[in-house]
């Protein structure tokens, strides 16, 4: 990892994790430090069993990070399912000039790594979960970048994954979606909080179903359908209806601009695993049976 500004390489080993505990939580160095597999903006480690250290990596700012100590402790009461919660902040150092956090350990396999069996019951779920998270958020609450905003401006991103990727017969039934999620009236309703980033590695799994909500740092207030897609990227086929049913309160509209979305997460997803393929930094090469998977979701609609 080379360190912005600096071009000083700086490994994460264990040894530095409890270093730096050493230096700022010496109460907290005498646990167990494991590491984390995945992550590319910021690397966990497990810090004895109910701990992690969320440390910055490849996000040039601590914006992520700074974002979750500030909000997640506002919100984790009020949802009904594990989410990380800051217990302590690190800072930076002469020994390792980034941010880190120290936070609760959600316990369950990512999704990336494993399946869903539970269907419906992952779907109740997790509408469960997204209803109570898309509450109306303060006008302090963070605003959207460039996940946030209507399909229609997102339509270069859209055309570029789906240029790079060519689904094997199905370019012009995936343009279909993404255009009538485009046309689609804009969100009207309050800003609400919005997770911004459920994809398969995001969320864990136990005993069959969603067990928890990770990694918050694209935690935004405005347009729900952001999540929404999450209907078609992270359950399995044929309980998306079920999904919308129990969340009960999507209008045409939103389920219009969440399915595009989900396609061009789809298309993210599967361009990661062909990434991945070709041993690029940050591919993934099991993302890509994931996305196809779910961009077939996508074209079944509900």
């Amino acid at each position: 990892m080379t360190d912005t500004g600096t071009d000083t390489e700086i490994e994460i080993t264990p040894g530095l994790v409890r270093e730096l505990l050493r230096e700022q939580h010496p109460d907290l160095a005498g646990l167990a430090v494991r590491d984390v597999p995945g992550g590319w903006g910021n690397q966990m480690w497990r810090l004895g069993d109910e701990l992690a250290v969320r440390m910055q990596r490849m996000d040039p700012t601590p914006e992520h990070q700074l974002k979750e100590r500030r909000w997640l402790p506002v919100l984790a009461p009020r949802l009904p399912l594990p989410v990380p919660t800051p217990v302590r902040s690190g800072e930076p150092s002469a020994r390792f000039p980034r941010h880190w956090t120290v936070m609760t350990w959600v316990p369950g396999e990512p999704l990336d790594l494993c399946a869903i069996s539970r269907g419906a019951h992952a779907a109740d779920t997790l509408a469960g979960f997204l209803r109570a998270l898309h509450e109306e958020a303060p006008a302090t609450a963070p605003g959207s970048t460039d996940r946030g905003r209507h399909p229609k401006d997102c339509t270069e991103g859209f055309e570029t994954f789906l240029r790079a990727v060519a689904p094997d017969g199905v370019t012009a039934e995936v343009r279909d979606v993404w255009d009538d999620a485009a046309a689609a009236p804009a969100w009207d309703g309050p800003r609400v909080w919005v997770h911004g980033d459920l994809h398969p590695a995001n969320v864990v799994v136990a005993d069959g179903t969603l067990s928890g909500v990770v990694d918050f740092g694209d935690l935004f207030a405005g347009d729900p359908a952001w999540d929404l897609a999450a209907a078609w990227v992270l359950l399995p086929e044929g309980t998306a209806t079920r999904f919308f049913d129990t969340y009960a309160h999507a209008d045409e509209a939103t389920i219009r601009r969440a399915r595009g979305l989900a396609a061009m997460k789809s298309l993210f997803l599967m361009l990661m695993g062909q990434n991945g393929d070709r041993g690029l930094p940050g591919g993934k090469p099991h993302w890509g049976p994931a996305g196809r998977a779910a961009l077939d979701r996508v074209l079944k609609g509900l």
